[in-house]
């Protein structure tokens, strides 16, 4: 039987799951893997499924010729974590679990856009704080979100799964910056720039993959473009963003708020964008439902199951 580690502790039925065909080893802490153990577990283990801050690397990679670990079995989407190119010159796998996080996704946006826009975040610490002095016309006014511009940075299909939400439930018009044209199944208009977008934009949604190509994607002349009443809401990689032009941005009152499900040196918050009150911050929540994650662990398991069966696996990304 193939001897498999899973990097994180996962929920029950992905477990369960994986010990029906698999001799299981579950790490028991929730922190990232450190150089240390990911070279230990490539040459220890037949698979792994290792999750977002599992930093396999072309340098951890380059120790081994073909390591005993032939496949790393991304629980997430994005898999910008895993240098999958040099895991394919070592003969290792790499797969990820699209399409369960989706509609998860695409909720998480939705909680930053109307926190931000209507300034909830801002408006619930004064309650907390015994400062609100009742109802008045000027109190707390906020973005309205019916009927706004949306852009969505990167239309697959967590970008289409907010432009959807947004177009039939709150009227919105979309725009897209992306690669190529889509067919989306609703009225979206492709702009060619992003500072063009960025203009054009009442609400900014950042939904394209983490990788080399995008870091620092959305920076100073993005933010600059923008109009002094948007929003900008990440639900996709930390460092897509250029955090240090962004803080300096909203210090600037160049746009109008961010909504940040993830960080550039996630768990790492710079303390400029906590002292923010235009700034809504949450800890990575995107797919933090049980149903979700348990979808999310039966995709993967089914990912190891098919390559040691000698079946095309399903969600194979090298």
């Amino acid at each position: 039987m193939k001897r498999i580690l899973l990097s994180r502790p996962m929920p029950p039925a992905t477990i369960e799951a994986a010990s029906r065909h698999f001799e299981v080893e579950i790490r028991d802490s929730t922190r990232p893997m450190s150089a240390a153990e990911i070279r230990s577990g490539l040459a220890v283990y037949d698979g792994m499924m290792v999750t977002l801050g599992d930093q396999v690397s072309a340098e951890v990679l380059q120790d081994f010729g073909r390591p005993r670990c032939k496949i790393l079995a991304n629980f997430g989407v994005g898999y910008n974590h895993i240098d999958a190119e040099a895991c394919r010159n070592h003969g290792v796998t790499v797969t990820n679990t699209p399409g369960a996080v989706t509609d998860a996704t695409a909720d998480v946006a939705m909680t930053l856009i109307l926190m931000a826009c209507r300034r909830a975040g801002e408006a619930e610490r004064l309650v907390r704080a015994g400062q609100w002095e009742g109802w008045h016309p000027t109190q707390m006014l906020g973005l309205h979100v019916t009927g706004r511009r949306l852009g969505v940075i990167g239309m697959g299909r967590i970008g289409q799964a907010v432009a959807r939400r947004c177009h039939f439930g709150f009227g919105m018009e979309v725009g897209y910056f992306n690669r190529s044209e889509k067919e989306t199944g609703f009225p979206a208009t492709r702009h060619e720039t992003l500072e063009g977008l960025a203009a054009w934009a009442d609400i900014l949604v950042v939904a394209t993959p983490g990788s080399a190509e995008t870091h620092h994607l959305v920076g100073a002349p993005v933010f600059a473009a923008m109009q002094p009443h948007a929003v900008l809401v990440n639900i996709a990689r930390g460092d897509i963003l250029d955090e240090e032009a962004l803080i300096a941005a909203l210090q600037a009152g160049q746009f109008g708020a961010v909504g940040l499900d993830v960080y550039e040196h996630e768990p790492h918050v710079p303390e400029a964008l906590l002292a923010l009150d235009n700034a809504v911050l949450l800890p990575h929540l995107g797919t933090a439902c049980l149903d979700v994650r348990e979808d999310m662990g039966a995709m993967a398991v089914e990912n190891l199951r098919a390559f040691f069966a000698g079946e095309d696996c399903p969600n194979r990304v090298n």
